[in-house]
Order: C-alpha cells, then sequence, then structure tokens
C-alpha cells in the first residue's frame, strides 16, 4: 500500500453549492464535518468567490482572462523577447567593435 494521498478536485458547482450553504450555518467546522472537507478550505473558497465571483473557479488551476488581460499578457511576452534579442545584438556589437580588421 502507498501513503500517497491523491489530490480531490471539486467541481465549480460544488464549491459555490457549498458556499450557499455555508452563509447559511452558524458553524463552519459542523458543515465541513458533515462534507468531508476541513473548515479551511471552505474559508478559502468563500473568501476566493467573495474577491471576484466572476472569475473565481475557473477549473484546472487555469485562471480566466479577459481578452484584454489575454493581450497584455500576450504583448508582455513579446516584449520580453524583444527586450532579449536587443540585449544579444548589444553584446554583439560590442564584441565587433572591439575587434580590429
Amino acid at each position: 500500500m502507498s501513503n500517497k494521498q491523491t489530490r480531490r478536485s471539486f467541481s465549480k458547482e460544488f464549491k459555490l453549492d457549498v458556499i450557499e450553504q455555508s452563509e447559511h450555518c452558524e458553524k463552519i467546522t459542523e458543515l465541513a464535518a458533515d462534507l468531508g472537507l476541513r473548515p479551511a478550505l471552505i474559508y478559502r473558497w468563500r473568501a476566493e468567490f467573495k474577491a471576484d465571483p466572476q472569475r473565481s473557479f475557473p477549473g484546472n488551476g487555469v485562471e480566466q482572462q479577459t481578452p484584454q488581460e489575454k493581450k497584455i499578457a500576450r504583448l508582455q511576452r513579446e516584449l520580453a523577447e524583444v527586450k532579449t534579442q536587443r540585449d544579444i545584438l548589444k553584446k554583439a556589437m560590442g564584441i565587433f567593435a572591439n575587434h580590429p580588421k
């Protein structure tokens, strides 16, 4: 037998249902025990949902991005690539400038 535990995953619908139940119960610890969850997990789900209801629980650890955020991320990657190319060219120019013909 292996001591390794598999990580459980929960659907967005389940998480939203747990959040709804937690809003109407007196003790989160009792709800957590009934559902076989850690109370800290319920509190984390509630905080994540409260922070941004539209983008909470996107699934598979992939954060949902707006079209504008996707464009910004793409432009940041392109900028980093262009900066790297520029730095390489600067070094090459410095090398060739210091070597006489």
